[in-house]
């Protein structure tokens, strides 16, 4: 195409409805993709297809994520076997004296398990959840305060999956080079305002300062009249964006081991920070010393044999399969849509309208939308940081603002959607109603949100 026109527009709509329709965030890439190159070339659809697949697949970036995000998935499946983090929960009976020190320490393990908002879901909830109901605290404030310590806390620790995946797509970008993109992400984080708010509201909402009130309030009166928990429903019988990824982590978490011993949860991590910032953060090499350390450090204890952990390290690597996914659909599509030049059509429409004070709040609002009618808060981004990041850079707007912008509307999508991945496994490790959690939680996301938006506005 010489020039860019309107049809550019057609892919991304594609993909965005398909997203909301079917929730299948890989499956609607590849759709948007397919689309892409028709109206590119339609009669090269297949040669197009296989040579922009294979260039995608021999990129540094993508051969980076794949390692490290399957690394990720493996330390973590050998965290969740030892149970060293459900070890936390018999040490919090001897520190937990009533409602507000029993959630004060559930919040304390979730801020503990930041490196993957799946496995804070589910340790969290199934750790605390017989602490709480001791002093009657409504299953519905137990999985409030692991939502908030699941996604937000993910976020702000530039040591997470969640990092990884957004570092790999900002590089891809060329937001930064090759190898720096958790630097990049790291020069974000004090502006992920939403993390930042939902991780304060809950601290205060467990200290009392802000009470309980609207459902959660009913929630909290029903605990103390000695019910803490309405019926389950039948979670099986609910669609994630992810749905794959979500049963593999039930299913390791199956497997862990009640009598684990909480320091074996606790070195890896540590290893993993300690060794991750001593190679500059590094998190590769990081990754790669923790585990070479860890795999003989357990079995000098004989928690697993040589071949128990490498089996466990598959399934988790086989558990991080669809963020890997979505990331190789996501530059198939970029590509697809350098090809029809997006990018500069939504440049050369939107620039003599878009200001730098204004962006931020704009993508915050929009992305916050998506990430709330979708449950992808990686799919649907993957979709469109190519296209907000050069138009931020094409209008002067402070490029680290935006990154937080993009990462707080992620983060209210993953705790504010009542289907999305991370309030679904909440839900789950608390033994929790799904739709009363997601009821009871939203006005204090939406609280968190209007803030944000209204911070976004003050700074910009």
């Amino acid at each position: 195409m010489s020039d860019p026109t309107a049809l550019s527009l057609i892919p991304p709509v594609v993909v965005l409805v398909l997203a909301i329709w079917l929730r299948r965030p890989i499956l609607s890439l590849i759709i948007g993709a397919l689309v892409g190159l028709a109206l590119y070339q339609p009669t090269q659809i297949l040669n197009n297809f296989a040579s922009t697949s294979l260039n995608v697949m021999s990129d540094e970036t993508i051969g980076w994520l794949i390692l490290v995000c399957g690394s990720f998935g493996a330390l973590i499946a050998l965290l969740v076997r030892t149970g060293g983090a459900l070890a936390f929960g018999r040490k919090a009976l001897k520190y937990a004296k009533g409602p507000k020190s029993s959630l004060m320490m559930t919040f304390i393990l979730g801020t503990l398990i930041f490196i993957d908002d799946y496995l804070n879901a589910l340790t969290v909830g199934e750790t605390m959840k017989r602490v709480t109901d001791r002093y009657k605290v409504s299953r519905e404030m137990l999985a409030y305060v692991v939502d908030s310590t699941a996604a937000p806390i993910c976020v702000l620790v530039p040591l997470s999956t969640w990092a990884v995946f957004f570092g790999g797509l900002l590089v891809d970008n060329g937001i930064g080079s090759k190898g720096e993109g958790i630097t990049v992400y790291m020069q974000a984080i004090p502006y992920m305002f939403y993390a930042w708010l939902a991780v304060l509201m809950v601290i205060l909402v467990i200290l009392g300062v802000i009470p309980a009130f609207g459902p959660m309030k009913v929630a909290q009166e029903r605990a103390l009249a000695g019910d803490p928990a309405l019926k389950q429903v039948n979670l099986d019988d609910v669609q994630t964006s992810d749905e794959y990824a979500v049963k593999a982590m039930e299913e390791e978490f199956s497997l862990a081991d009640n009598k684990g011993k909480l320091y074996n949860f606790l070195i890896p991590i540590g290893l993993l920070i300690g060794f991750t910032i001593y190679f500059e953060v590094d998190i590769w090499k990081g990754m790669l010393v923790t585990l070479a350390i860890t795999l003989p450090f357990y079995a000098v204890q004989k928690l697993m044999t040589l071949a128990e952990m490498m089996e466990q390290m598959l399934d988790g690597f086989k558990s991080m399969l669809p963020a890997i996914g979505t990331v190789i659909a996501a530059f198939i599509f970029k590509d697809v849509c350098d090809k029809l030049q997006l990018t500069h059509y939504v440049i050369d429409s939107l620039s003599p309208f878009m200001t730098p004070k204004l962006l931020p709040a704009v993508v915050f609002v929009a992305m916050a939308l998506l990430a709330f009618a979708t449950g992808s808060s990686w799919g649907i981004f993957a979709v469109t940081i190519p296209i907000v990041m050069p138009l931020a850079i094409a209008v002067g707007a402070d490029i680290p603002l935006v990154i937080g912008a993009l990462m707080s509307a992620s983060s209210f999508g993953s705790q504010a959607c009542f289907y999305s991945d991370s309030t679904v496994l909440a839900a789950q490790g608390s033994d929790c109603n799904l739709v009363s959690h997601a009821v009871t939680q939203l006005p204090y996301a939406l609280i968190c949100a209007f803030i944000t938006l209204i911070i976004l506005l003050l700074v910009a």
